[in-house]
């Protein structure tokens, strides 16, 4: 295995189209499949902390929960910000992570 990457998953706990919360150093990273590709974000959002986890993934693109972020698990990006009323604070991106596959294992690499 190479260096700096770490088991989290198998392929087998996240069918196309799902995701799965997971602990990387303590932290919540969300691992989304999309047409068989894998890619992980952080798993709060950056608004208000909400569990990305508990949102269904459509497409490309998890909804928050709470208030209705949107964010790109392809990318990490905002694709559009919480609606609150006529209130639409400004919230950053995901943090992404580099993700690979060994045989039927799911890798995240550590960030420096």
């Amino acid at each position: 295995m190479e260096t700096g990457f770490v088991k989290v998953a198998i392929k087998s706990e996240i069918a196309v189209g799902k995701t799965k919360k997971v602990q990387l150093d303590g932290k919540h990273v969300l691992v989304a499949n999309v047409s068989g590709n894998y890619y992980a974000i952080g798993a709060r959002c950056t608004h208000k902390n909400g569990d990305l986890s508990m949102s269904v993934l459509e497409g490309n693109v998890v909804t928050c929960p709470n208030h209705g972020a949107k964010f790109d698990v392809t990318t990490g990006k905002v694709v559009s910000g919480p609606k609150i009323g006529f209130f639409h604070p400004k919230i950053t991106d995901e943090q992404t992570y580099i993700v690979k596959t060994e045989n039927e294992d799911i890798l995240i690499k550590r960030n420096p």
